[in-house]
């Protein structure tokens, strides 16, 4: 599960239990990175608003272009628990299995399309070396075709997914005994 305590959700009580329970209706059963935060339920629910505003918003970015970026990111870093899950919905929205496999071990290998792999660069160069960002990297996006709010919501979630990474590969949380789908689409 993880190496901090969490508490069960049939043990929640009080905000928590309200918390788990909204986290259950919007997706599906509770994934051990959301019970890793039982300790700041606030957090918790933050965590999900933040991830439910940027991965499923429909304008801009199509859905398998955002669950693209979370499995480059989560590749990149190294983390099987959100390459697995991740990697699961793109190939729900991604119907070429060798873009979804491609991307799950080498996204500079696969077979993608060149907007794609513009915003793969942007979105593990921000992951390996933020520090090394500059306009430029904004400006091939552009020319890749990115809108404004498109790049904004490639950067929001490279960064996303930088940041649940972190709190996988922290906390120790491991994928679920009770198999790879614990959440809807």
């Amino acid at each position: 599960m993880s190496w901090i305590q969490i508490v069960e959700p049939e043990s929640a009580e009080g905000t928590l239990a309200r918390v788990y329970d909204e986290v259950g209706r919007r997706r599906g059963e509770i994934a051990d990175i959301h019970q890793v935060q039982s300790l700041n339920p606030e957090a918790m629910k933050a965590h999900l608003d933040l991830y439910m505003s940027i991965v499923y918003q429909t304008e801009g970015l199509s859905r398998a272009q955002r669950e693209m970026i979370g499995v480059a990111v989560s590749s990149s870093n190294r983390c099987p628990y959100c390459v697995v899950h991740h990697g699961e919905a793109l190939a729900r929205y991604e119907k070429a299995p060798e873009v979804v496999e491609g991307v799950k071990e080498n996204y500079r290998e696969a077979p993608l399309r060149a907007e794609d792999r513009a915003m793969l660069d942007y979105a593990t160069k921000l992951t390996t070396s933020p520090w090394a960002m500059t306009p430029e990297d904004i400006e091939d996006l552009r020319k890749a075709g990115f809108e404004e709010g498109e790049i904004l919501d490639i950067n929001l979630i490279a960064s996303y997914f930088n940041f649940v990474n972190r709190v996988v590969h922290g906390l120790g949380v491991e994928l679920e005994s009770k198999g790879e789908r614990t959440y809807r689409y």
